[in-house]
């Protein structure tokens, strides 16, 4: 028997993953092949180690070999594991592996405009054209829906390959999650960390988001639970540090970037965003007061060695559009639309080269 390893892919490109819902070749989980007559070897990486799934996979690469080449090969299956899941190929992903960059929002410290940053960064990449999803994470304070006017939405179920998923809910071109579409609105969310933990594992595996350009994550404040899960279940590609200038709110974003230095986290630092940054009045447009400080998030940056994407100046109306649900980015040619598609720009430009 004249066997080539062109042979053997052809027919392995029949076995179907079954967790990646994709065939072995397509997922690159099949190399090192070794051919002796009809002698046949190769290792093949699995996201399920159990030899229940071992099993059940070489029997279907045996049946295949059988079926498209024919009888009488003698296979040995080499097992490997693959790497953890933020250091896969896009397509060998089981947590969003449709989703090309996954990005988190954060802050040491609540009341930075961490969520209002969010919403229009993700308002933004959408109003240039990409596909955008974004995971309201703060459990406990969910704002998302309000401020894509969506409140009073309810994501619907869709089956997917046989399996029961949830449709996420579209406003302004970007997919939303978030446990408040869930609970009404005077409710209180009193739920202790791995219930949190749980709710943010399901809107990362159990919404159908399909194939996105861009997920936004936007964290709670701090480096609790909800921040861990994200790291340790998220490929995440990078995370975008927001303060404000004054010297309390850079104590905590400090805090915030050494989390996601340490050795067991490792998520690299996109930049910093310095919301709230300066006032300028209605009627003295080119006067800028620095009402919290100035520099703060800037100064910080170059003292941990990171980038600074840009900052945000307090503006009235960006508090009104996040009230009224419609993000400031969406506004035509205001100073304020113009500083938050700056900061998409960077975004892009550093994800997207």
């Amino acid at each position: 028997m004249n066997i080539t390893e062109e042979d053997l892919k052809r027919a392995l490109s029949f076995v179907i993953e079954p967790d990646l819902k994709k065939d072995l070749i397509t997922l690159n989980l099949v190399s090192d092949f070794k051919i002796e007559g009809n002698r046949v070897s190769f290792l093949l990486k699995v996201s399920n180690p159990t030899f229940q799934s071992k099993k059940r996979l070489e029997e279907a690469c045996a049946h295949q070999l059988e079926m498209k080449i024919g009888k009488g090969i003698e296979l040995n299956i080499e097992f490997g594991s693959l790497p953890q899941e933020k250091e896969r190929e896009l397509e060998q992903r089981t947590v969003l592996p449709g989703v090309k960059h996954i990005v988190a929002i954060a802050s040491g410290k609540g009341g930075v405009g961490k969520s209002t940053v969010t919403a229009n960064l993700a308002a933004g990449l959408a109003r240039k054209g990409y596909k955008v999803g974004l995971i309201d994470a703060d459990i406990y304070g969910p704002s998302q829906p309000y401020m894509f006017d969506v409140a009073f939405d309810k994501p619907q179920p869709i089956e997917v390959d046989g399996k029961q998923k949830i449709l996420p809910v579209e406003s302004y071109g970007v997919k939303l999650m978030s446990i408040g579409f869930f609970a009404q609105a005077n409710d209180a969310i009193v739920w202790r960390g791995p219930m949190a933990s749980k709710a943010l594992e399901q809107m990362m595996k159990d919404v159908h988001w399909g194939d996105l350009d861009f997920m936004l994550i936007d964290l709670p404040p701090g480096t609790g639970d909800i921040h861990l899960t994200m790291v340790q279940e998220a490929p995440l590609s990078g995370a975008i540090i927001v303060s404000t200038p004054q010297p309390i709110a850079l104590a905590d974003a400090r805090k915030g970037i050494n989390m996601f230095r340490l050795e067991s986290v490792q998520v690299p630092i996109l930049g910093i965003v310095e919301n709230m940054s300066y006032f300028s009045p209605a009627e003295l447009p080119d006067n800028k007061y620095y009402i919290f400080g100035m520099e703060g998030a800037k100064v910080l940056s170059e003292e941990m060695e990171v980038d600074f994407l840009g900052d945000i100046p307090l503006v009235q109306s960006i508090r009104e559009s996040g009230d009224v649900g419609r993000p400031a980015v969406l506004q035509t040619d205001t100073k304020q639309a113009q500083a938050f598609l700056a900061l998409v720009d960077k975004l892009v430009a550093k994800l997207l080269p």
